[in-house]
């Protein structure tokens, strides 16, 4: 428990699609002096995300979809091109990303590897998620993927050569910072040389 802490009293102000609380709380100051301070945190849960890679053909998988958020935050057709990824829901984060990468992408993969976690947006959201990398090759396409109706999903799967990646995510074509984390990440650790 945190001595820098106290008084914490939480208000739900929304828990319509995921839960939005307000946190009030006193917060002790490097000068030792208290002060009340007030936050609002959205819980989502937490995530996984992966960077499927092959090697051989020096390809990656991505997704393409529709997000609200960025369109009405200047994306002029609201689409993101991103890394395959998706909420725990109640699974572990290896037992989810592997879900995950089944329903977007149509890759059946038994083999991941976690390589970091991350707060993505540690000012107003709650979510870790957890990063990872799984080599994937076309005798592992089970399905079309494209993700599941009940949810809303209409993901398209793209296929691109690491070094179009690369160059899409330095023009600015690919903003998605789960992304772009996990393609520097294949970059430094030379995944695809």
């Amino acid at each position: 428990m945190d001595l820098n802490i106290k008084n914490i009293k939480k208000e739900v102000l929304s828990d319509n699609w995921y839960v939005l609380n307000k946190y009030t709380f006193d917060y002790k100051k490097d000068d030792g002096t208290w002060e009340t301070q007030q936050r609002e945190a959205y819980d989502r849960g937490n995530g996984a995300t992966i960077l499927l890679y092959n090697k051989k053909k020096g390809t990656v998988i991505l997704t393409k979809q529709f997000r609200m958020p960025t369109y009405v935050n200047g994306n002029a057709d609201g689409m993101m091109i991103e890394a395959c990824a998706g909420l725990l829901d109640e699974d572990d984060p290896v037992t989810c990303i592997k879900r995950e990468t089944e329903e977007e992408t149509g890759f059946r993969i038994e083999e991941v590897k976690k390589v970091f976690e991350s707060y993505m947006s540690p000012g107003s959201v709650t979510e870790i998620l957890h990063f990872f990398i799984g080599a994937y090759t076309d005798e592992m396409k089970v399905s079309d993927g494209g993700g599941v109706a009940h949810e809303h999903e209409n993901i398209a799967v793209l296929e691109l050569p690491f070094s179009k990646a690369v160059e899409m995510m330095n023009t600015g074509e690919i903003k998605d910072a789960k992304t772009i984390m996990l393609l520097q990440y294949a970059s430094i650790h030379e995944l695809l040389n």
